[in-house]
């Protein structure tokens, strides 16, 4: 059986994470729990880790610390438990919930998930079943995606999630497949778009097609927003937001909002005509794998770190 997950970045995310050994921190993406350990390990014993998951699988692979809480829940739900935390802590109700001194989040799906042929994240398994759903209790699947949608929005999944070069002639194809058969496995898929599929690259293709998918189905982009929002108002002045991407749209938002304080990079001035971002970046560009991570990991080598820290409110 493979490891769970291999975290990725590890000691460089962790450094520039944890900067107060007493802290409470957000693992954002608890996976396999590798993060959420190497922070553990940096903290004291009044030190805690808020960890989240939507994934029960990840769930019921739970590190055993009484630091740690695990919560069953999408990260974009992260300012709500910050206002939670804050009640426990009784702190005054005028100071929002600003109380974590770091957040870290590795927006990759985890080796597991990749790896499990029944959870449909990868075309490696020629008939599993087409569902890649990160929480396995949620409505949709990646099979009611390809099946239901106008062939219309299956070009536009396509095209903006994926980049997919011809997509409106492949959501064509996926229409005329369905037409005859319900696309029920991965290799219903693959079979129904195999004309799209270029010799010698067809595994670059449909990466980009189950990658185009997956985020449709979980919603990826407007979680990242949301809980890039949420992350951001949940951190104290001076704490740390790390973020982990693996594609360029993911990667774009991100930085994006380091910049400006919105996904979109739209500037905004106050009145000096100094950018209204409530983030500040640490570094100007993002932090990259080295070779020798790559070499032993190879889902590492389109990673990027981006790290920020919460600005004071005078400045």
């Amino acid at each position: 059986m493979s490891e769970y997950h291999i975290p990725v970045l590890l000691a460089e995310s962790i450094s520039a994470l944890v900067t107060n050994p007493d802290g409470t921190y957000a693992d954002a993406t608890f996976g396999g729990g590798g993060h959420t350990a190497a922070i553990l390990s940096r903290l004291n014993g009044d030190g805690r880790v808020i960890a989240f998951d939507r994934d029960i699988d990840a769930i019921e692979r739970a590190l055993k610390d009484p630091r740690l809480t695990l919560i069953h829940n999408n990260f974009r739900f992260i300012e709500n438990y910050a206002e939670q935390l804050r009640r426990q802590k009784a702190e005054a109700e005028s100071s929002g919930p600003a109380v974590f001194d770091g957040v870290l989040a590795d927006l990759g799906v985890s080796s597991h998930q990749f790896d499990t042929a029944e959870r449909g994240f990868s075309f490696r398994f020629e008939d599993a079943p087409l569902d890649m759903r990160m929480n396995r209790e949620a409505a949709q699947s990646a099979a009611e995606v390809v099946n239901s949608y106008p062939e219309e929005e299956l070009e536009r999944v396509l095209r903006l999630y994926g980049e997919v070069d011809g997509a409106r002639n492949m959501a064509r194809l996926i229409g005329q497949a369905r037409a005859q058969a319900e696309i029920r496995t991965t290799g219903d898929l693959d079979r129904a778009i195999a004309r799209m599929l270029p010799k010698g690259a067809e595994h670059k293709v449909l990466a980009k097609v189950y990658q185009a998918l997956r985020i449709e189905v979980n919603q990826e982009m407007r979680s990242l927003e949301k809980f890039l929002e949420g992350a951001t108002r949940s951190l104290k002045e001076g704490g740390r937001l790390v973020v982990i991407t693996y594609h360029s749209l993911e990667d774009r938002m991100v930085k994006n909002f380091i910049k400006t304080g919105n996904v979109e990079g739209k500037v905004e001035e106050n009145i000096y005509g100094k950018v209204q971002s409530p983030l500040e970046a640490i570094s100007r560009k993002p932090i990259l794998p080295a070779e020798e991570e790559i070499a032993a990991n190879t889902r590492a080598r389109s990673a990027k770190l981006r790290i920020a820290e919460r600005r004071k409110c005078n400045e």
